[in-house]
């Protein structure tokens, strides 16, 4: 039996979906077990770019399975956008090759409603959201007042839902949040649609996963936000409303932690986010704007520019220790290639004292200052490097710090984009 996590280590935007796609090749079956369409990951293959959002990165293959779980919230446009998409470049979305679980839960067009009128009245306390429902859907969940996929597929009860749920968020929308109702009908009869257009495709995926472990399939996990955007462990509230961490596995697919071999850690060479909160090694001066061009910083799925710096081996060794990661993967060291001096954060001083851990409180994080390790850069490409030893001396030594300080291993290294700029050093 082997599975194994796939799971971004900082603040989503690791290079998740190129790494998903490329381990993806070793997998029988690939499955998305947290997160909705607010995450984008960019996968090129023979020079040819893929841009996904919700179907798990193992889509480009012909013959593997793709699983959005119970975890994931679904937007039925998006996914059928997506789908569509995908088939206009060639690639197959057939029902053999992706299944929906039957307990995930439904954005609906107020969860969307919502989640743009909430984050304008929160005013310059905007949280950063992308808009798509993905907070107000996972509310509905946990309140209790969701819409599930298998709800969805009963005409009779789907009715009923919705007519209860739009009674509710009308008033909400119109009398608090000064916006406008939403009709049943239009609605109702778009997600009839939507039902007909799903239905093959939904299943069962908790049984359907654990037969196939049972069958000794190699199942891989995909994240789709990093795992300081966790809703317990990461920079609240300037977070996602899942669990991104390894934790999140077992309650998002339906399978007990014990089938769970390994963790895999995607961690850029350097640090970025998108929207506001913390950012402890951010760099505002010229060698952020550097790195943002170079490296192409710009959300897949919002357009918006990421905020960029120094890479934090606080942020590695504190996601290492709460996903009980097995190795890292490097990417993006592709990018630092030009620069003459480069800096890691080794721990933050926090009042009197140094720590190694990033603290809950935003207040104090924002009192933490970076301590910085120095290190001479590689100035020549190894866009062309096809093995640990091809790599340049410097480059090396960046590596080893990152294994000494988190104590993890790494076993990935990403110098470009595609598939064959890949390198394995030792066993995952």
């Amino acid at each position: 039996m082997t599975t194994f996590i796939v799971l971004g280590a900082q603040w989503g935007d690791e290079g998740k979906g190129k790494m998903t796609d490329y381990l993806a090749e070793e997998a029988e079956v690939i499955v998305r077990y947290q997160g909705g369409n607010n995450a984008g990951h960019t996968v090129e293959v023979e020079n040819r770019q893929y841009k996904l959002h919700l179907i798990p990165s193992g889509i480009l293959y012909d013959h593997k399975l793709n699983v959005i779980g119970n975890g994931v919230v679904v937007d039925p446009e998006a996914l059928f956008s997506e789908i569509d998409y995908l088939e206009n470049l060639g690639v197959k979305v057939t029902p053999e090759k992706l299944a929906v679980s039957d307990r995930a839960h439904v954005i609906m067009p107020y969860h969307k409603t919502l989640d743009k009128l909430k984050e304008k009245a929160r005013g310059k306390n905007e949280i950063g959201t992308t808009g798509k429902g993905i907070g107000p859907c996972y509310t509905d969940k946990f309140e209790r007042s969701g819409i599930r996929i298998c709800d969805l597929m009963n005409k009779d009860v789907f009715e009923e839902k919705l007519k209860e749920n739009l009674s509710l968020k009308n008033k909400y929308i119109t009398q608090v949040l000064g916006g406008e109702a939403l009709n049943f009908k239009e609605v109702f009869d778009v997600y009839m649609e939507y039902s007909e257009r799903l239905k093959p495709y939904v299943k069962d995926t908790s049984v359907l996963i654990y037969e196939k472990i049972k069958d000794n399939s190699s199942v891989l996990f995909e994240g789709a936000q990093g795992m300081l955007l966790d809703i317990d462990y990461g920079t609240y509230p300037y977070v996602t409303s899942s669990n991104t961490t390894a934790g999140g596995v077992s309650s998002g697919t339906g399978i007990g932690p014990s089938m769970i071999s390994r963790a895999i850690g995607i961690a850029k060479a350097y640090t970025t986010r998108v929207g506001k909160g913390p950012f402890p090694t951010e760099l505002e001066d010229a060698t952020g704007d550097w790195i943002r061009e170079r490296g192409h910083e710009y959300g897949v799925t919002t357009g918006r520019s990421r905020r960029c710096g120094w890479l934090d081996l606080v942020i590695l060794k504190t996601t290492a220790r709460v996903s009980g990661l097995t190795s890292f993967a490097v990417t993006k060291m592709d990018t630092l290639a030009g620069l003459e001096k480069l800096k890691v954060c080794i721990g933050y001083k926090f009042k009197d004292k140094i720590i190694d851990y990033f603290p809950a409180s935003l207040e104090d994080l924002a009192e933490c200052q970076p301590i910085y390790e120095e290190f001479e850069g590689w100035g020549e490409e190894i866009t062309q490097a096809e093995s640990y030893e091809g790599l340049p001396q410097n480059a090396k030594k960046y590596l080893k710090r990152i294994e000494e300080f988190t104590g993890t291993k790494v076993s990935v290294i990403s110098v470009g984009p595609k598939r064959n700029q890949t390198i394995r050093v030792g066993d995952i």
